[in-house]
């Protein structure tokens, strides 16, 4: 059963769940999943918060998610919640929400996905429909009304909107 467990280690890293889960599925008894995951606990090989970090961080670089989405991601994978909040806290760093300085993780990774789909959104003409579907696509990926709305207006140049430039 070990072997069964390592085998479905090898693709990727995995929470605790997902391990019982695929090996309940596999048939095998209670007692032998609770002897395997904790042998695997105790090499280091199966740990929901290195799981849980390494996964924001793929996200994080491959696809940028905002933190609800990342918060239902890890849910779904059978990670716990203290160790989802120490995560995000860990991806936020120290200070970086309260000390101001600069602009968080969240507005960045935002920037990331809009800059993903750039070509898409330069393709609308309308800058209001442009910001409308910029904050859309923001919201489906789980990023926070204020933070979609700040990005998806960061992308037009300020000014009034409708109104052309002073001549």
């Amino acid at each position: 059963m070990l072997e069964a467990a390592l085998r479905f280690l090898e693709a990727r890293h995995r929470s605790v769940a997902e391990v019982r889960r695929r090996l309940t599925t596999a048939g095998y008894r209670t007692e032998l999943i609770d002897g395997a995951l904790g042998r695997l606990g105790d090499l280091g090989i199966l740990d929901d918060q290195a799981f849980a970090s390494q996964w924001v961080e793929s996200r994080d670089r491959a696809r940028p998610r905002g933190e609800r989405a990342l918060q239902a991601e890890l849910r779904r994978k059978g990670v716990d919640p203290d160790t989802i909040s120490r995560t995000l806290d860990d991806r936020r760093g120290p200070g970086i929400a309260s000390a101001g300085e600069g602009p968080g993780v969240e507005i960045l990774a935002a920037r990331r996905l809009l800059a993903r789909h750039a070509a898409a959104l330069s393709r609308v003409s309308d800058p209001r429909v442009r910001r409308q579907r910029a904050y859309a696509l923001l919201a489906r990926n789980g990023f926070a009304p204020d933070v979609a709305g700040e990005v998806a207006r960061s992308l037009e140049p300020t000014g009034e909107e409708g109104l052309p430039p002073d001549d």
